[in-house]
């Protein structure tokens, strides 16, 4: 590390600066000094961070002072280069605050992205997260793995250069895992190139290389054992066709040896753990703890992991990459044979020999899972078989040498089984596609070095010296290219080459070549090994050293750290040598997948049954071909050769990629979740080559500038005169003021290159002049405030005088006052003593006057008193006695009219009983039966005619008798009466007397109880007056509780009223928000729906295309003439399936059949969720049309009404029944028993009756018909309102012809649809076949030129379908007359019935009784003519609808009939008048025609009416000079004519190629916003044409009454409204996609990065990785640039006449992606989290308000949309100390996710030194607070969402009959009507 000069030292080497020191706990400690450093100094005075003094000793040799710490400002940076001062502890402590500060685990150092492991899940890997990586610049963005990959999928599309991502680390430094995220990262950008889903086989490879090549270490739970290097195959269009897999140095000891804590091979114990599933059984497996090479480690289980889930997606990995079952079995029989192998137990028989127990359980169980023998097993584990050059014995092994035999066996079998598995993923990864170009990414192991090193160490570390030189040779090449580039002279930078210790290795007579030689001797070994090693490299290499007490070991300098490595095991696992005959015995095995396992056949069976292919692959492979005849000396290649060689090969792909490089670090070995253990950083940190990659950028100029960014950071540090317009020069002038060594900078092309510390040099001088500024600012704020203070004081001063002056001259007036007004007051109160002197005596002789003459008056009143009482007791008793005897009489007389009354009321009963029975009653109610029966009344008359007189008589005698007898009975009660009343009289005086005694004593009992009382009344009312006030005041405290309470209540009932509002509020919006969703569900599902077509459509042109000796077609003959007419569509259709048949051949089954199933899929729930969406708006519009209730109660009204006048009606009815039935009852009881005889007069008369009444009774009965039949009606009426004759069933014509791929679902098609135009409503006469021949004839005189293009071919194949349709149409014909016949035939029996069931009736009614039978021949008459007549009412009915619509037809041809006789008319002229009359030039005016709003074309005219205006249509020229939405207009008034003529066929044919030719022409310019906001707006136009002129009364509303005359008279429209509607959504969402790719580019640059205010923010030092500048420079777009193309947007919706609603919907998408797009930015980049940004940020977002304002759009919701951005804007701009600022963010930013504010948190970065950054516990402040929250942990917003748009309908004023059409528009065709 380069020193400071000591010129510089006293510069910066001062009091308060802050250093780093050494220390033996945390590496690096900062200090900071306490006094000013001089020359000459040898030690430095330091103050710790904990205020401990300390003195710093200086080298005496070397006099190196101390890394000096960077400005806080610094601390943090996403780059590490971008720190001024670049050492060791600089990087240590940015790495340390970023991971354990702000939680971030990605730093970049240079072109290195550090990647610290969590331990930890984050959320940040998401697939928001990638979409807002892909398309990024790798500096614009904070670093992460995406940026890397990002990175590297952009250089190969765009340098066409192969590219690698290497991944190294330590074990458990998660380098499996960055490597995994990469390659989804590959996955989710580019797709796949096929539907074969490569993407995920590739995916799906990381489970099952987990699987066999992880285990858990010590240090790491998922260690990979082995290196490898994915390539990712691209095409050219740079989509994943495939992938390639090269594995390096599988650890194959930890088959047979795991150390404590340790496990195997994930894939054992996930065999162990599943050992009870059926399929298993037969491996015979149990427990990881039952088998030796699984239970050595002591630790079976992981926590967190589930091993019977894990081997689950093995297996389903496995089955996706093509491996089936049966070979799945055959992997897992050859895992659980090697399990069985351990534990194969080997007894010791001798020193030198060993042998194996008969029937071992676990040897046999190893024999029949790999299909060998037991004898031949057992037999050459025991024994080997040695070979001379004469002859061949076989040697017994010891025990130990039998174990190491087995193990070795078992690791050759895993390797083996290893390489299978790796081999058939890549042949599943392969594809017949050519590969274009490739990224790799390789995963191997980083530098290790532990207590005892082996040959697996040694290999690492020579793999990673490899990997660190290529890593030194390109950041040396990037920074020569980078001075180059800006032409600066440079100079060697000196770097570390550990080329030397590469050849200490592989060179010749290196290490690796010793081991090979000493591999090769007979008796080769460790020891021997190591002397060789000693005597060769001691003396010669320093790099080579020997342990002091070791020899069986040797040391290496690497270039991370001295390693020791132990020379046991090296050769024996250099050779990895198997018994020979083992493997013979293996070979011969009846296991096939053994077999091939040990057979290196190129041919061997693939389990996915293809035969690999090389597909076009350029890739280089790392083993050599092996034939036959070198695979003996190909096996002799040791495990250090083949290794060397596939290093070798992988350093050629390396170098003919362009490298990324990943470092993953372990920041402890204890696993713990953001703990940070900085020796262990440290150490990795050496290791991986960062701090080599600080060194080698400390020795050039790290820091770079550009010029403007130099200029608007330190502009404070120049005066206006060193301001020039040329901002290199003043940035020139400036720096040789400030830096006066020119060695310090350098000036390139467009940056300024800085030393190392020269940024925290100006950053210092930046600081002082700022805070020099800031004093000066703060002084003159301060004696402001004091001469405000002091003017305050003064006068304050002023006025305590005015006010205390004007206090005393108050008091003064005051006593004045006083005085004055108490001579007053004597002067009054004499006077009114005397006056009470006075008036005490006046009132003493007036009460004397008053009590004398009050005494006199009470003697008169008591006199007068006595004689009144005496009279009134007189006048009372003489009352009373008159009282009673006029009771007495009274209730007499009552009596007796009552008796009267009742018998004359039981006699008017009688009577009304008689005549109710009577004829007269009856003929009262039924007036129209009066003349019919009256000869029956006469006769009843004069029966009852007697009976009355005799009545009358009897009454009358009654009458006179009753009244002489009450005569007499009243004079004798009054006789007694008087007799009674003179006893009484005599007993009264004697009593009255006596009575008036008894009252002379209780009057003088009573004036003393008086007396009593009124002295009681007197204490009472004392009593009662206390009590009173005492309740008054209870009463006025209840008042107030009452008041209190009733408020209290009025209180609640508002917070209930309210929270009911907020309630029914929260239930509407949550209604919206459903009915939103479901739109939003529906709309998406119209996109994919619409996406899919594209695709197929794309397909199939694409295979036309490139099909050979495909026939031309003209171009006027298009898909859509085949749904024109008859002759062309079945040839078109089967054309259409040819092509299909032809796409389908070309591509692959599967694919089509998956398209398919999709689709299909996709209708059914679009279909489905049509419905919903249907109901949904139901029901929203039924709780939003509450002024239609008062209608409906009054139709309710109406029709209830109705109902009960027909109940009356029937009711009326059945009294008549029972009138006539009771009538002939009487008859019957009254008559002679013969006058019955049906041969009798009465019988007659009788029978006249019962048939006049009948007829009365049909009478009734029509009439409750009709109004049953009015009732039904107008019901149906309420439900379907537009019950018209339709034109076709819409499902026959919905369907998209050339979709049909089958031939007989074509015919079934169009037989269905000649059967619907056949139907009733659609008959017409058939196509006649010479007519078609002459037209075909005349329209191609030419026949060579004719049958140019198969023309011929098509007319022939249309006169077949017109044969066919003839024949079918006679058919159809036969099947009518048959069915006629049949109908015929079913009535005729129908009338034999009824003819049987009369005779029946008649028999059974003979046999009846004479009044049973007249009953039942009433009943069955009334029945049949009840239903004869509801017949007749039917066909009524019918024939008044015929002859309504013959009217319409008549009034029409009348109409045409008149036209054109008035033409006529107005052309003939007079030949007399021609001849005889001179001709006079006279004006004429001319009759204005009645137009009807309707155009008029031909059908040959449709294509080219077609073409005219939408095809060839330029939307500029209409929106400018024409009408808006006058295509849409033209199309409806031509729509209206073919309604009009009643042409169903017309109707059809012209929507389908209007829906087909717009979706073609968005199609061919679907790019070009102004022609898609051009249709959007004239398909909203046309949709609501065809709603306001449906004849719906819903949208005839504001309809005028001519235009109510235009509404569509014979089709509803309705199923095509909703065709419509769906175009008009993908429109919509088309538009949404190009305005959104118009704006995207300009979001993050107009928004974020471009300084609308100038000079609020400053910029702050980059690293290598150069971020966009945030200076717009020339061609950077700015807000303005965001508002001018708004501006343009919304006038291009204007002009085509969008309709304003529409225009907010947009509107409201266009600022929700603005809002979304730079809010995920903002949460993505740490450079933009600062005070000065939210400024920014706010008034970029004011700045679109007021634009909203100035469009009149504030109320479309788009401003809310700015929601969460104007909330993190305020974040980053609020106090973030304290709990209320805690409190005050937390109710702030409700718009905002927990993630989203914790990670602004955490990213908030000062850009300035008086900023402070905000604490760990203030975050975890919020996060508490925040707990509570329910919300998606989501933290990107989702910008790919679309709002669900809505149509509201928007009726035109316009007339149709005003429109004009335009000549421009070649429409001269058009005929208006």
């Amino acid at each position: 590390m380069e020193r400071v000069t000591a010129m510089a030292a006293s510069e910066l080497y001062t009091k308060r600066a802050r250093v780093w020191i050494p220390d033996a706990e945390e590496v690096w400690k900062s200090a900071e000094l306490t006094k000013d450093y001089k020359d000459g100094d040898t030690a430095l005075q330091l103050i710790l961070e904990d205020v401990t003094s300390i003195e710093h000793k200086l080298d005496p040799k070397t006099k190196n002072l101390p890394h000096l710490r960077n400005p806080d400002i610094l601390v943090g940076e996403n780059d590490l280069t971008a720190l001024s001062y670049l050492h060791e502890p600089a990087v240590l402590h940015n790495l340390k605050v970023r991971f354990m500060d702000s939680k971030l685990i990605y730093t970049y150092c240079g072109i290195v992205l550090v990647a610290i492991n969590p331990y930890e899940t984050l959320p940040i890997y998401g697939t928001d997260i990638i979409s807002a990586y892909s398309g990024q610049n790798m500096g614009d963005m904070d670093p992460h793995i995406f940026a890397v990959a990002e990175e590297a999928y952009k250089q190969m599309a765009r340098d066409e250069r192969n590219q690698s991502i290497i991944v190294s680390g330590e074990s458990g430094a998660g380098k499996t895992v960055s490597a995994k995220y990469a390659m989804r990262y590959f996955a989710t950008v580019s797709g796949s190139a096929s539907e074969t889903n490569v993407e995920e086989k590739v995916l799906a490879s990381n489970p099952i290389m987990e699987a066999i090549g992880n285990a858990k270490t010590t240090r790491n739970d998922n260690s990979s054992r082995f290196g490898k290097y994915i390539e990712i195959g691209f095409d050219n269009r740079y989509r994943i066709i495939g992938a390639h897999m090269r594995t390096y140095l599988l650890e194959k000891s930890r088959v047979v040896f795991q150390a404590d804590e340790e496990r195997n091979y994930h894939i054992f114990y996930q065999l162990c753990a599943s050992a009870d599933l059926p399929e298993f059984k037969i491996l015979r497996l149990s427990s990881a703890n039952d088998f030796l090479y699984t239970r050595q480690g002591r630790s079976p289980v992981i926590d967190g992991v589930d091993d019977t889930k894990e081997l689950c997606i093995t297996r389903k990995a496995f089955t996706l990459l093509g491996i089936n079952d049966s070979y799945q079995m055959g992997l897992f029989q050859v895992l659980a044979a090697i399990l069985h192998l351990g534990n194969v137990d080997i007894k010791e028989r001798d020193s030198d020999s060993c042998i194996i127990p008969p029937n071992n359980r676990h040897l046999t169980a190893f024999c029949e899972l790999v299909g060998v023998t037991y004898q031949d097993m057992s037999q050459w584990l025991c024994h080997r078989k040695l070979k001379t050059a004469t002859e061949t014995y076989v040697k017994t092994l010891s025990r130990l040498q039998a174990t190491n035999s087995r193990d070795a066996l078992s690791k050759h079998i895993y390797a083996k089984l290893f390489n299978w598995i790796v081999e058939h993923v890549n042949k599943a990864l392969i594809t017949n596609i050519k590969q274009h170009s490739f990224i790799g990414v390789l995963d191997i192991y980083g530098f290790e070095t532990f207590e005892i090193n082996s040959f697996e160490q040694f290999c690492i570390n020579y793999a990673n010296e490899k990997l660190q030189q290529q890593f030194n040779m390109h950041v040396f090449k990037l920074e020569q290219e980078e001075y180059m580039k800006e032409q600066i002279p440079w100079t060697l930078i000196d770097f570390y080459d550990n080329q030397p210790c590469i050849n200490l290795i592989e060179a010749k007579m290196g290490i690796l070549d010793l081991l090979d030689e000493e591999c090769k001797m007979p008796k080769g070994s460790d020891d021997s090994w190591a002397q060789k090693l000693y005597n060769t490299h001691l003396k010669t290499c320093n790099l080579f050293e020997k342990p002091r007490m070791s020899n069986r070991a040797f040391i290496i300098q690497h270039f991370a750290d001295k390693v020791e490595y132990q020379c046991d095991g090296f050769l024996e696992k250099n050779k990895d040598t198997v018994n020979e005959e083992q493997i013979n015995v293996l070979k011969a095995s009846k296991f096939d997948l053994l077999v091939e396992l040990f057979h290196d056949e190129e041919k061997a069976i693939s389990p996915t049954g293809q035969v690999p292919g090389t597909g076009g692959r350029t890739r280089l492979s790392i083993k050599p071909d092996k034939s036959r005849d070198k695979s003996s000396k190909e096996h002799k290649k040791t495990v250090g050769c083949q290794f060397r060689n596939s290093l070798q090969m992988l350093m050629e792909t390396l170098n003919a990629t362009t490298p990324h490089y990943v470092r993953c670090i372990k920041p402890n070995d204890f696993k713990m979740a953001f703990s940070f253990d900085p020796k262990r950083a440290v150490q990795q940190l050496r290791a991986c080559g960062v701090l080599e990659t600080i060194r080698i950028s400390a020795a050039g100029f790290p820091s770079r500038w550009t010029y403007q960014e130099f200029f608007s950071r330190y502009r404070v540090l120049m005066v206006q005169k060193d301001v020039l317009p040329d901002k290199k020069l003043t940035c020139k002038n400036v720096l040789e003021k400030l830096v006066q060594d020119q060695d310090k900078y350098q000036f390139g092309k467009t940056k300024i290159f800085f030393r190392a510390g020269q940024v925290a040099y100006l950053e210092k001088l930046r600081a002082d002049k700022l805070r020099v500024a800031c004093i000066r600012i703060q002084k003159t704020i301060r004696c402001w405030l004091a001469r405000k203070k002091y003017l305050r004081q003064r006068s304050a001063a002023i006025t305590i005088q005015r006010f205390t002056r004007g206090y005393q001259a108050r008091c003064l007036a005051k006593f004045m006052r006083r005085t004055q007004a108490a001579t007053m007051i004597q002067k009054y109160q004499r006077m009114c003593v005397e006056r009470k002197r006075y008036r005490k005596k006046q009132a003493a002789a007036l009460a004397l006057q008053k009590i004398l003459r009050a005494y006199q008056a009470r003697q008169k009143y008591q006199t007068l008193l006595r004689e009144s009482k005496s009279v009134i007791i007189q006048r009372h008793v003489r009352g009373w006695l008159a009282r009673c005897w006029y009771k007495r009489c009274l209730v007499s007389i009552v009596y007796l009219q009552c008796c009267i009354r009742r018998m004359r009321a039981r006699r008017e009963l009688k009577k009304l009983k008689i005549e109710a029975r009577s004829v007269e009653h009856f003929k009262k109610l039924n007036r129209g039966m009066e003349n019919k029966i009256m000869q029956l009344q006469r006769k009843i008359d004069e029966q009852h005619k007697d009976n009355r007189l005799m009545s009358d008589k009897l009454n009358s005698l009654e009458t006179s008798y009753t009244t002489e007898s009450e005569r007499m009975r009243a004079e004798l009660t009054r006789l007694r009466g008087a007799e009674e009343d003179a006893k009484n009289k005599g007993n009264q005086v004697s009593s009255l007397q006596e009575e008036l005694e008894r009252l002379r004593k209780e009057l003088s009992t009573t004036q003393q109880e008086k007396k009593n009382i009124e002295d009681w009344t007197q204490a009472y009312k004392d009593k009662m007056e206390k009590m009173v006030s005492e309740l008054k005041e209870q009463n006025g405290l209840l008042k107030t509780e009452k008041n209190d309470l009733n408020r209290l209540i009025q209180e609640q009932s508002q917070q209930m009223n309210e929270k009911m509002v907020r309630a029914i509020a929260q239930e509407t919006q949550q209604l919206e928000t459903d009915l939103n969703e479901e739109r939003s569900r529906y709309q998406n599902l119209l996109t994919e729906h619409l996406r899919l077509e594209e695709k197929y459509d794309d397909l199939k042109e694409e295979m036309r295309g490139s099909k050979p000796g495909h026939r031309r077609r003209d171009s006027t003959h298009s898909s859509n003439e085949s749904e024109y007419t008859y002759n062309s569509e079945y040839t078109d259709l089967e054309e259409g399936s040819r092509a299909v048949e032809d796409v389908t051949r070309g591509i692959d089954t599967s694919l089509t059949l998956k398209l398919q199933k999709r689709l299909t899929e996709l209708e059914q729930e679009k279909q489905s969720l049509r419905n919903e969406l249907e109901n949904k708006d139901e029901q929203f519009q039924r709780a939003r049309a509450r002024d239609n209730v008062e209608f409906k109660k009054a139709r309710g009204a109406e029709l209830e009404y109705e109902s009960l006048k027909r109940q009356e009606l029937e009711s009326e009815n059945k009294k008549l029944k029972h009138d006539l039935a009771a009538m002939r009852k009487s008859l019957l009881g009254d008559a002679a028993t013969g006058a019955g005889a049906p041969g009798s007069p009465a019988y007659k008369v009788l029978l006249d009756q019962l048939n006049s009444s009948c007829e009365e009774l049909e009478v009734r009965k029509e009439e409750v018909l009709i109004l049953r039949s009015q009732l039904v009606s107008q019901k149906e009426a309420m439900h379907h309102k537009d019950e018209k004759e339709t034109m076709t069933e819409p499902s026959v014509y919905a369907d998209d012809v050339s979709k049909l791929k089958d031939t007989d679902e074509i015919k079934q098609a169009y037989v269905g649809l000649k059967d619907t135009n056949r139907s009733p409503r659609f008959m017409r006469q058939p196509l006649d076949v010479g007519d078609l021949l002459s037209r075909l004839r005349s329209a191609a005189p030419d026949f060579h030129k004719l049958n140019e293009d198969g023309e011929l071919w098509l007319v022939n194949q249309g006169l077949k379908e017109t044969v066919r349709l003839l024949e079918h149409q006679l058919q159809t014909q036969r099947r009518t007359h048959d069915s006629e016949v049949e109908t015929l035939r079913g009535e005729l029996q129908n009338v034999k019935e009824e003819n049987n069931r009369q005779q029946q009736l008649l028999a059974q009614n003979l046999q009846l009784p004479p009044e049973a039978r007249i009953e039942a021949s009433l009943q069955h008459e009334i029945t049949r003519l009840t239903n004869e007549n509801l017949d007749l009412m039917e066909q009524l009915e019918k024939q008044d609808r015929t002859i309504r619509k013959l009217k319409k037809q008549l009034k029409v041809y009348s109409k045409r009939i008149g036209e054109m006789g008035a033409g006529q008319t107005e052309g003939q002229t007079s030949p007399g008048q021609m001849v005889d009359e001179p001709i006079h030039p006279v004006n004429i005016p001319r009759r204005e025609k009645d137009f009807q709003g309707m155009l008029e074309y031909k059908k040959e005219d449709e294509l080219k009416l077609v073409k005219n205006l939408i095809l060839e249509l330029k939307p500029r020229g209409v929106a400018v000079n024409l009408i808006p939405g006058l295509p849409a207009y033209i199309l409806f008034m031509c729509l209206r004519h073919a309604d009009y003529v009643n042409d169903d066929q017309k109707v059809r044919t012209l929507l389908t190629s209007t829906i087909n030719s717009i979706k073609k022409i968005l199609k061919k310019r679907g790019d070009d916003v102004e022609t898609v906001s051009f249709w959007l707006a004239n398909t909203c136009r046309f949709l609501h044409c065809l709603k306001q002129y449906s004849g719906d009364e819903a949208f005839m509303k504001h309809n005028t009454s001519r235009q109510n005359e235009h509404c569509l008279s014979n089709f509803d429209l309705a199923e095509y409204r909703q065709v419509i509607s769906d175009l008009a959504i993908q429109i919509y969402q088309q538009l949404i996609k190009c305005m959104e790719n118009i704006l995207w580019p300009m979001i993050v640059s107009g928004m974020l990065e471009h300084e609308t205010i100038q000079g609020v923010s400053g910029v702050k030092p980059t690293g290598l990785r150069k971020r966009t500048s945030s200076i717009a420079d020339e061609g950077t777009y700015t807000l303005d640039s965001i508002i001018r193309q708004l501006n343009a947007f919304h006038s291009t919706m204007c002009q085509h006449g969008t309709d304003p609603e529409l225009i907010k919907q947009v509107v409201k998408q266009q600022f929700y992606i603005i809002g979304a797009v730079t809010l995920n930015n903002l949460l993505l980049r740490k450079d933009m989290c600062s005070w000065s940004k939210g400024m920014q940020i706010r008034y970029n977002v004011s700045q679109l308000e007021e634009w909203l304002r100035d469009k009149g759009l504030m109320v479309c919701g788009a401003k809310e949309t700015l929601e969460p951005l104007i909330q993190a804007a305020q974040l980053l701009q609020v106090k973030k100390k304290t709990d209320e600022d805690a409190e005050a963010i937390c109710s702030m930013c409700q718009g905002l996710t927990t993630a989203q504010i914790v990670k602004v948190l955490n990213l908030y970065t000062p850009v300035n030194e008086f900023e402070e950054r905000v604490s760990v516990a203030f975050i975890r402040t919020i996060q508490t607070r925040l707990r509570d929250r329910c919300e998606s942990p989501q933290l990107l917003m989702d910008t790919k969402m679309i709002y669900p748009v809505t149509f509201p309908f928007s009726p035109s004023s316009l007339a149709l009959e005003t429109i004009q059409i335009p000549s421009s528009l070649n429409l001269a065709f058009l005929t208006r009507v």
